[in-house]
């Protein structure tokens, strides 16, 4: 079997699992989930090609869960965390620095805030203690707004130094496992990325301040990307069906 149809197979086995859990899911009882993770900040544009796990540093999240159904979760969430890049540590195929990189020589470092809303679909209702099944896989897509603060420096071409803030906005998308360890608390892990609309968060564009197409490239945007741990607490609340009567008393 060539990997596309394991992974066809696999996506519709996990949606046959939804649609039973959605049928199934009990309508009486909503659940809400605050929590914090840990994690790593990751970024991709001229700086970086491609996702270097060595780019990785320290994020924390605080976020909201709130179920609307049964499979369909809301999700508020405030992350911020560092960022880095250096063209040092760009390899070709080869596993030498790219001839671009070499003559650049610019590295990049700041911090980045994000304030999301998205929207998970939970597979499986890991909620429930009377199942055996207390973990589900999830995919979530969102809206996100950020505030960067980078600072960009070329050793070989100073016309590239400049630190400047950016706000922008980002498309959160991704895939994560929830784990109800007990009745009220959970473990999570999360893989996320955000496509932004911006190709400022490393200050090279190819098309400022001189810059030629050389440098940078004017026809994409920047990229950044959490991965982290997550622990967090759910509050239940049993609602009673509309058609029962209240007691005389």
């Amino acid at each position: 079997m060539t990997n596309s149809n394991l992974l066809k197979t696999l996506l519709v086995c996990l949606g046959q699992a939804g649609s039973v859990f959605f049928v199934h899911s009990l309508a009486a009882q909503t659940t809400s989930e605050v929590g914090v993770g840990i994690g790593g900040l990751n970024y991709k544009g001229e700086l970086s090609p491609h996702y270097q796990f060595k780019n990785n540093r320290p994020a924390l999240t605080a976020f909201y869960r709130k179920d609307i159904s049964g499979p369909i979760t809301l999700r508020g969430g405030l992350m911020g965390g560092l960022l880095r890049a250096d063209d040092g540590n760009v390899k070709d195929i080869n596993g030498t620095t790219p001839p671009l990189s070499t003559y650049r020589q610019a590295n990049m470092k700041g911090s980045l805030l994000e304030l999301s809303g998205a929207m998970e679909y939970n597979f499986f209702d890991y909620h429930n203690r009377k199942d055996k099944v207390h973990f589900t896989p999830y995919v979530f897509v969102g809206l996100a707004g950020f505030f960067a603060n980078t600072q960009t420096r070329s050793a070989a071409n100073p016309q590239l130094d400049r630190k400047e803030s950016v706000l922008s906005l980002a498309i959160p998308a991704g895939v994560g496992i929830k784990y109800a360890v007990s009745t009220h608390w959970n473990l999570g892990v999360e893989a996320g990325a955000r496509k932004t609309f911006t190709d400022d968060l490393d200050h090279i564009d190819g098309k400022s301040r001189g810059q030629t197409d050389l440098l940078g490239n004017r026809h994409d945007q920047d990229w950044y990307f959490y991965n982290g741990i997550s622990v967090s607490y759910t509050f239940y609340k049993i609602v009673c069906p509309d058609n029962t009567k209240p007691s005389k008393k």
